[in-house]
Formats: C-alpha cells, sequence, structure tokens
C-alpha cells in the first residue's frame, strides 16, 4: 500500500479534471479524495497502483487541460475505504483559468436532437465546452464564482452536476431550458422570447436586417454576407470606413466557396478555440464586395455558440442547407471603442447601428473580442497560428519563464493594447484591450486588470511601460503610485521573442512597424538593434522620411511618396509628380503647399516608420492613397503580389561602424521609370517588397559579421505581412541563421507588454 498526495497545477479547473481523477482512481481501485482549490487540484490518493496513477495523469487527461507542474509527496497510508470528490477551498493561492472554448460534438448532436430535453436550447454545454474566462469572477472555478450563480438549477440539471460519471460532472454554466438563461428579441417595440427570437432574428438577417447578438464575450453586429446593401448600411452605420468585415460560415464546405483553404487552415478553423482565420479570397461573384475591399483575402470563423449554429440550421440541424451561406459577424462597438458586453449598454450605444437585438440574460464579467490568425505560408503543415489578434479562446495567455521572479506589471503600448502581470515563473497575458485613445478603452483596461490581479492574487512591485511621452498608457502608470520604468518601443518588441523563447545571449534584432518613440526623441519604425536582456545598442535603420503635415500624412499616404520624390529629385520633382499623376488627382496648389513644409520639421517631423514606406509605394502606384484604418494601405499593396517576380531595386545601403542607413527615396528613379514605361503595379509592388526584404537580410549579414551573433528576433507589425514575413526568414534560414518570430503573441503591439515585462524582471533580479 502506498498513499502520495498530489498537487497538481496548470489549466485544470472547469475542464473535467476532477471526474476524469475521480473515474481513474476508481478503475485502479484507490481510495482518499481530490478537490478543487485556490492554488490546482489535490489528489490524496493510497493503494498498490499510485504508480499506475501518477503515470496516467498527464498522459489521460481531459482536452482542455494543461498540466504545467506535479508536485508528489509520500505520506504513510490511512486507510480510507473510497474515493470522494470534496467540496473546493479557499487556500490563498491562485490557478490559471481556462479560456472560453466552442461548443463540442456531443452538445451540438444533443441541440439538435428532438428527444433531448435540450433541444435547440442556445446554451447547452458540459465540461468539454461553453463560458469559462467570459463568466469567471473568482477562484475556484465554481458556480457561486460565476455568473451563472443566479440560475438555480433544476433536478434533472443538479443530478447531471453531482454525478461524477456525467460529462456535465460540476460543468459550472451546466443549465437547460427549465433553469437555465434564456434569449430574447427586441425588434420594433416588440419583445419575442426564446424560440420565437430565434426564428424572427433569421427572418430579420434574410430581409437585409442588421442585428446585434449577445454571444460569450461580447456583441456582434450581424447581417447577411450575400446583401451588398445590407453590408453597406451596417459600414456607414458603424462608420467602418474600408476595414475588413469578419465572417462566420455554417461549415468549413461554405467557406471554401469564398476562400481558398489549405489542411493547416482547416484544422485552425476546426479547433475548439475557433479563431478568425485570415484566408485567400476566391472573389466569388455573390458575396458582397464591400466586405474586405482592396483585400485579398477574408476573415473567417466556424459557429462556436450554440446561439450560432441556430442562426444557421434551427430546426433542422446541419444535415439540412442552412440559412446562410455566410453571415458578416464584426465586433458590436462603436469605431474605437471596446466590445459591448451589457444588454442595456448594447441598446444604447448601437440602436443606430443595428435594426434588433437577439439578448439574453447571462452575464458576460469578462469582454472578449475574437481572435484573429493566419498561417504565414500556403501548404504548411505547421498548423501554430500567427497571431493578428489573440483573445477570445487563447486568453487569458500563460506562458512560463524559465526562473520565477517579481511580481510586475508591463502596461503596454497604446494601439492593440494588452497588458502583462507576471507570477513566480507565469506571465499572465490579458485579452486584446484595443487602442489607448478614450475613456471607455482606458476603462475595459483597469477593469481587465484588477479581475486578473483578484485571480492569480498579484500585487506587482513596478510598472513598466514605452517611454512614449504621450501614451495613455505611460500617463496610467505614472499615476499608479509605483515605481515606473520606460523602454524604448523596439527594444520591447524584439524582448517579446526573447522572452517567448527564453533567449538570454545578446540577438540581432529586426523590428519593423509604423511607429515608436525614439531615445532621441524621433520617430523610429526600421530598427536593426543589438540586444541582450536589459539594454540595446541601435546598429541599423531605414533612412528617415519627413511627413507632410505630421499625423495627417499617415491618413493621406499620397504626401509621404510626395516626400520622397522630393528627397531624390530636388528641383525636377514636377517631372515625378506628373508620372505619378499627383498633379491631376490633388492639384497643383495643394502639391505646392505640401513642398513648401517640407523642410520645416515641426510641420514635417522625421519618421523612419518602416510602415511609412509601404504608404508611399502604394499611393505612388496609384493602389491605395489614403489609410482610412490602420495599415490599409499596405495591406492593399501586399495583396496585388505577385510571387513569380524575383527582381528587386537596387537601393542605396551605407555600411559605417556604428550605423547601417538604407534609404528607400534611392529606388524612386527606378519606380517612375517602371510607372512611365507602364508596367503594372502588381509587378512595382512585388520589386518593392522584394527590395524590402533584401535590404533586411544584407543589413543582418552586415551586423553579424561585425558581432558573431547569429540569433535573428524580428517583430513589429510590418511582420503581419505573410510575404516579408516568409522571405526574410527564408533567405537567413539558407544562411544557417537562427530565426526567431512572435508565435504566442501577435508580432504588432500586443506583443510590446510582455517584452516590457521580461526586461523589468531582469532589472529587478539584477
Amino acid at each position: 500500500m502506498q498513499r502520495v498526495r498530489i498537487h497538481v497545477k496548470g489549466i485544470v479547473q472547469g475542464v473535467g479534471f476532477r471526474p476524469y481523477i475521480y473515474r481513474l482512481a476508481k478503475e485502479l481501485g484507490l481510495t482518499g479524495y481530490v478537490v478543487n482549490t485556490s492554488d490546482g487540484v489535490i489528489i490524496d490518493a493510497e493503494g498498490l497502483k499510485i504508480p499506475d496513477l501518477i503515470r496516467r495523469i498527464p498522459l489521460e487527461a481531459p482536452p482542455l487541460a494543461r498540466i504545467s507542474d506535479m508536485d508528489i509527496t509520500i505520506l504513510p497510508p490511512q486507510g480510507t475505504v473510497e474515493f470522494q470528490i470534496l467540496e473546493s477551498e479557499e487556500r490563498g493561492g491562485f490557478t490559471p483559468l481556462s479560456p472560453d472554448i466552442a461548443v463540442c460534438d456531443d452538445c451540438l448532436r444533443e441541440l439538435f436532437n428532438p428527444l433531448d430535453r435540450r433541444y435547440l436550447y442556445p446554451f447547452i454545454n458540459c465540461t468539454n465546452c461553453g463560458p469559462r474566462y467570459t463568466i469567471t469572477k473568482a477562484v475556484p472555478y465554481d458556480r457561486p464564482n460565476t455568473t451563472m450563480n443566479v440560475f438555480r438549477m433544476c433536478k434533472d440539471c443538479e443530478e447531471e452536476y453531482h454525478n461524477p460519471l456525467d460529462r456535465r460532472f460540476h460543468a459550472q454554466p451546466n443549465a437547460c431550458p427549465e433553469c437555465g438563461p434564456q434569449v430574447s428579441l427586441i425588434f420594433q417595440d416588440r419583445v419575442f422570447q426564446k424560440k420565437e427570437a430565434i426564428e424572427k432574428t433569421i427572418e430579420l438577417l434574410k430581409n437585409g436586417g442588421i442585428v446585434a447578438i449577445k454571444g460569450i464575450g461580447g456583441f456582434h453586429l450581424a447581417c447577411d454576407a450575400e446583401d451588398d446593401n445590407a453590408v453597406k448600411r451596417l459600414r456607414e452605420r458603424k462608420r467602418r470606413s474600408n476595414k475588413p468585415f469578419a465572417l462566420m460560415a455554417p461549415d468549413i464546405e461554405h467557406i471554401s466557396l469564398f476562400v481558398k483553404i489549405e489542411e493547416s487552415e482547416k484544422k485552425l478553423l476546426l479547433s475548439k478555440e475557433r479563431p478568425i482565420v485570415l484566408l485567400r479570397k476566391r472573389y466569388p461573384e455573390f458575396l458582397s464586395p464591400s466586405i474586405a475591399p482592396l483585400n485579398n483575402s477574408l476573415g473567417f470563423m466556424l459557429p462556436y455558440t450554440p446561439l450560432h449554429y441556430l442562426l444557421f440550421y434551427y430546426p433542422a440541424g446541419p444535415e439540412e442547407k442552412p440559412h446562410f451561406r455566410a453571415l458578416v459577424m464584426t465586433s458590436g462597438n462603436l469605431s474605437e471603442e471596446p466590445i459591448v458586453i451589457d444588454n442595456e449598454e448594447s441598446i444604447k450605444k448601437l440602436s443606430r447601428v443595428a435594426d434588433a437585438f437577439l439578448l439574453h440574460n447571462r452575464d458576460i464579467f469578462m469582454r472578449v473580442d475574437d481572435t484573429v490568425v493566419f498561417i504565414p505560408e500556403s501548404g504548411s503543415s505547421d498548423i501554430q497560428p500567427f497571431f493578428i489578434r489573440r483573445s477570445r479562446g487563447y486568453a487569458p495567455g500563460i506562458f512560463n519563464f524559465s526562473e520565477h521572479g517579481p511580481e510586475v506589471l508591463a502596461a503596454g503600448a497604446d494601439l492593440k493594447n494588452s497588458f502583462v502581470l507576471t507570477k513566480e515563473n507565469l506571465a499572465i497575458q490579458s485579452q486584446h484591450i484595443g487602442d489607448m485613445e478614450n475613456f471607455e478603452t482606458l476603462k475595459f483596461f483597469e477593469e481587465t486588470l484588477e479581475n486578473l490581479k483578484s485571480v492569480y492574487r498579484i500585487n506587482p512591485v513596478a510598472i513598466a511601460c514605452d517611454m512614449h511621452p504621450e501614451y495613455l498608457s505611460t500617463r496610467w502608470a505614472e499615476s499608479q503610485g509605483l515605481k515606473v520604468y520606460k523602454f524604448q518601443h523596439h527594444h520591447s518588441h524584439i524582448a517579446s521573442v526573447m522572452a517567448e523563447y527564453g533567449l538570454k545571449k545578446p540577438v540581432i534584432g529586426v523590428a519593423m512597424d509604423g511607429t515608436g518613440y525614439g531615445t532621441d526623441g524621433t520617430i523610429w519604425g526600421s530598427e536593426f538593434m543589438i540586444v541582450g536582456l536589459t539594454d540595446f545598442k541601435r546598429a541599423g535603420r531605414f533612412k528617415p522620411v519627413a511627413l507632410p503635415g505630421g499625423e495627417r500624412a499617415i491618413k493621406e499616404t499620397w504626401r509621404i511618396a510626395l516626400s520622397l520624390l522630393q528627397e531624390i529629385a530636388g528641383p525636377e520633382v514636377w517631372d515625378y509628380v506628373e508620372i505619378a499623376g499627383f498633379d491631376k488627382r490633388y492639384g497643383k496648389e495643394t502639391i505646392e503647399n505640401m513642398l513648401k513644409i517640407l523642410p520645416d520639421r515641426t510641420l514635417s517631423p522625421l519618421s523612419s516608420g518602416a510602415g511609412r514606406f509601404f504608404d508611399a509605394m502604394a499611393a505612388l502606384t496609384g493602389i491605395c492613397d489614403k489609410n482610412t484604418f490602420e495599415a490599409e494601405a499596405p495591406i492593399a499593396l501586399e495583396s496585388i503580389i505577385d510571387e513569380s517576380i524575383t527582381e528587386d531595386y537596387a537601393i542605396d545601403m551605407v555600411f559605417r561602424d556604428d550605423m547601417i542607413d538604407i534609404d528607400v527615396s534611392s529606388v524612386i528613379p527606378a519606380v517612375m521609370e517602371d510607372m512611365r514605361k507602364g508596367v503594372n503595379p502588381s509587378t512595382i509592388s512585388t520589386k518593392f517588397h522584394n527590395t524590402f526584404i533584401n535590404s533586411i537580410v544584407r543589413a543582418v549579414f552586415r551586423i553579424s559579421m561585425l558581432t558573431g551573433i547569429r540569433d535573428v528576433c524580428l517583430s513589429g507589425g510590418v511582420f503581419q505581412n505573410r510575404y516579408v514575413l516568409k522571405n526574410v526568414i527564408l533567405k537567413l534560414k539558407e544562411a544557417d541563421f537562427k530565426v526567431y518570430t512572435n508565435r504566442a503573441l501577435p508580432p504588432n503591439d500586443a506583443s510590446i507588454a510582455l517584452g516590457q515585462a521580461y526586461i523589468l524582471r531582469e532589472i529587478i533580479k539584477a
């Protein structure tokens, strides 16, 4: 006889872990107990087959469980006679929260089974699926600590909940039509309840209506994706300009009508996280062209809640023809504000956008937007996604550092904000917060922060933030009464990659994005760095370009193009202006005014942001001369690439001992000559992309030759460009460099906080 106490840490609550242990212990003839605590799961077991228990726990754990540690203590046998599941205990510790998970196949079958008591019930779930993070108010993860605490289970649900052999044993959101949440539809001062609400919603969507639909982590705004008038009306009401809308289709077969799908992308679409996956367009005539203009990709997701499936298949089920081939499912918010989660708030804020509101009475505690991902290389078997936005299904993110360290908060940056808290050897990354430019987003930031601090019992001793003096996140950090450490933006980008892989030796960092505050007070954004754990040295850059009108030039990208023309042509600039057609498009007087303010650094600040050069090239070639949303012009430029073209443009690269200067304006004469000859924009775009890629590779070669460093870290929003990402990695690996990129986090500014936390912990430990 042996007895052990096993302390299991990781995502082991709300995932069916205790019933799994109960069944395993019964099978092995063991006695004792298993209990949820605020510090993980404790197993106290005795019997003859303890070694089998220890061996099988990690091998056969439930699919949603993630075991990070098993601490085993040998104890003297007590002679217990049965194995029990005890009531949860509060022990002052913490345990990671499970993300929200898509409805499982078992629940889906029950949803459309007329003989099942949950037939057509929009909130069907079990221990293997359903809401988790979005309804959890505290740990341990038990029903009283969730927003389901207001729904008292009926007798049948109680029996399932307390039966260790049932799939719904201790499924905290467990409910049925008799005792659980319900849906209702508000339309033109009428209220439709339960099944009638779903029927009416389908009717409205078929007739061109826009419906605000409450989901797991917030509201969506939905309309029929094949109804161009409805899509245009949604875009106009939401003030969405040209930014792409996300789409939801009933199944893979319908998605394949609209886009090309590789096997790796199919696996991502079908995964339990159900992210939005960016896929290559097929350009079907029946899809509204207003969904993603100037973009060769569409973002698709599959249904992930029972309610979604009901909208497509009510009441017959997936065996029948769906009501829609695709629905627009865009975030339910006003421009630049967080996603709406409350019923009253939705009616107040979205009444000018939506024609009707499909609501439910299960509260959302934590708002979580949809995750957006892509597979970087077509045909790749690697299904690990590259993130554009990490949120539902992946939040909160838990990352392991190699060592324990102090508890700190990293506030991140202002664009695409997410923050990081550290505890022991863990980094806890928040969901996508958004752009920190208004009170609503700051409030969302603070709500999420207080929740994660409470759940993980974290009391930060210091705050890391960006060194940009005007960032709201920086000013907020300064107001918190803790010691503040400010880190350079691109240093944090590279440190985020180092943190993901546990790198501690110096690396060559390549940080390419639009804007980051430099140590010299200018705008950086195309940085080659030598980066250590706590410091960096700038080793190269793309030569800065003047932005006539400052921030306005980032919106009106033709201004940046004009700046490059002036830089290389000087007094002869009008020859190039005519070739580009700028004189006809913008008028001679406007161009003359721009040329006058170019020398004035107060009106035309310098920027080395890599994104600005893509902006300029898109405007020069006539692809896109305005950014109505972030990176619209670079996305449009990428969308016309011809991957069969291998040529590039000659570009001036000045190698000094301490700095590399790459002059993008030096390619302008060749670009203008191509345009004069009538070379198509696709060829020019591809040659420019190839030039940019080759410049990065040549700069890395030079820095490596001088330093001997062979590890290269890539980060920054420009590496969301699939063509750039794929080819920079390929060329560097061919030269035997070890190349590291953000994989657990987006390469955009959402990664900044992890880098800040990594640097700060090292500084404090030192």
